[in-house]
């Protein structure tokens, strides 16, 4: 079966609890993402939601790590927080503008999460996207929305985010609504509900289900197990897969990511 690239990581790659249960004991701390982008094939960059990062420090991530490393993005809250989606132009524009260009082909999709009260306002919402630019200093941009009110789970959401071409992210979560429905020409999937007693924060059996999940996603599909807003799914093509280790148990993170790419090798 033809598939495109699975890409695995977790958010972030400064967290103390991971020295010594990911990072080797005395393992420098300035050299930790030279080791997780080793270790993983992926990286959400969070720090860039809370704070502008500079333009050097996106160069000098995308130099650490290897050729096919992957950095996904997550997009500024000042771009998103906001009672007004539509008045969000100039956050944007200045996020975009900050430096992540700077990580060249290392750069994947920009992540854009929306605080769990906002609710789905088609107008407002469908301004938000037509603000998201195509391209900048030349490079193509890819962007994945995350949603989590339960008033996005309808058809018309996924309806705009096709013709927006950007993917809605599927989050496996306990406190957020999921919508698998594919809309981009890739997948993004955050599996937010690892728990600490299991030593890879997923078990074994949900480990393997989301390794085929991501298998069907890379080759096209629509893994036939999860709840979808549309009846109608898009053509069967190939999709670039991004699947993200990220909150409940962190520190389990790493550990599912890895064992996660053991099995879609």
């Amino acid at each position: 079966m033809t598939h495109a690239p699975i890409l695995i990581g977790i958010g972030g790659w400064t967290f103390p609890p991971w020295r010594g249960s990911f990072y080797p004991e005395k393992w420098p701390q300035k050299r930790e993402l030279e080791f997780a982008s080793h270790a993983l094939t992926a990286i959400e960059i969070n720090a860039t939601y809370h704070g502008t990062q500079k333009p050097a420090s996106f160069a000098n991530w995308a130099a650490t790590a290897p050729d096919d490393f992957v950095f996904a993005v997550k997009a500024s809250r000042f771009c998103t927080n906001r009672k007004i989606l539509a008045e969000a132009a100039e956050s944007i524009a200045k996020f975009v503008g900050s430096g992540i260009t700077e990580l060249g082909d290392k750069l994947g999709p920009i992540l854009w999460q929306f605080m769990a009260t906002k609710k789905f306002d088609a107008d407002d919402f469908a301004a938000f996207l037509a603000l998201l630019p195509a391209t900048h200093a030349g490079m193509k941009l890819r962007h994945a929305i995350q949603v989590r009110h339960d008033s996005f789970h309808v058809p018309e959401f996924v309806a705009m985010a096709r013709t927006a071409g950007v993917a809605i992210v599927y989050a496996d979560s306990a406190d957020y609504p999921a919508i698998a429905d594919v809309t981009g020409d890739f997948v993004y999937a955050r599996l937010e509900n690892a728990v600490e007693d299991v030593a890879t924060g997923y078990d074994d059996a949900a480990l393997d289900r989301w390794a085929e999940a991501a298998r069907t996603w890379a080759a096209g599909g629509a893994p036939g197990d999860l709840p979808y807003a549309d009846p109608n799914q898009p053509p069967v093509k190939p999709r670039e897969t991004y699947i993200f280790f990220i909150n409940g148990a962190k520190v389990r993170a790493p550990a599912g990511a890895q064992a996660l790419i053991d099995r879609v090798k």
